[in-house]
């Protein structure tokens, strides 16, 4: 599989609606089911400086996406990150993918010293790979998020540059 790794567009509003549509993608994120195609739309149109948005793309289809958000002021050094791959095409090297870019533009062109996320506690394939890419877990949030009914921990992880 080809994928290529590029900043997210406008145009590529429909195609992140769908990513973010899925399942599994609902199930291990924030993100809420029944969120209107118009307001994705318009989260790629009104993007604020500092906030960088790569997406995933095989065949003119985006399947995954990765946001990088540089904090502000005394946090300018540090960035949050989310990420979501399209439920069909999990397990096959696009979240690396997409991590690896971020990570080149944090170290190689923002100058980033920490990057940071929040991840279910059960979410065991995502641990692996950001555990693969240097992160470490620094705490447990305990009944930090309702998902299905349910209070679910997260873990905070981050990494961090010598």
């Amino acid at each position: 599989m080809n994928v290529e790794i590029r900043a997210a567009r406008v145009d590529d509003y429909q195609d992140i609606y769908e990513v973010l549509s899925c399942p599994g993608v609902v199930r291990n994120t924030l993100q809420l089911p029944y969120v209107s195609l118009d307001r994705r739309r318009q989260y790629l149109e009104n993007l604020e400086p500092g906030r960088h948005l790569l997406v995933a793309e095989v065949e003119g289809r985006v399947i995954g996406e990765l946001g990088l958000h540089q904090q502000r002021n005394r946090r300018n050094h540090v960035a949050t990150l989310g990420m979501v791959v399209h439920d069909d095409f999990q397990d096959e090297g696009v979240g690396t993918k997409l991590l690896q870019a971020a990570l080149d533009l944090a170290d190689n062109w923002l100058n980033l010293k920490r990057v940071e996320l929040q991840v279910f506690t059960d979410n065991d394939r995502a641990v692996h790979l950001y555990e693969k890419f240097g992160f470490i877990i620094e705490g447990t949030h305990r009944a930090d998020t309702f998902r299905e009914g349910d209070y679910i921990d997260t873990y905070s992880m981050a990494r961090v540059k010598p």
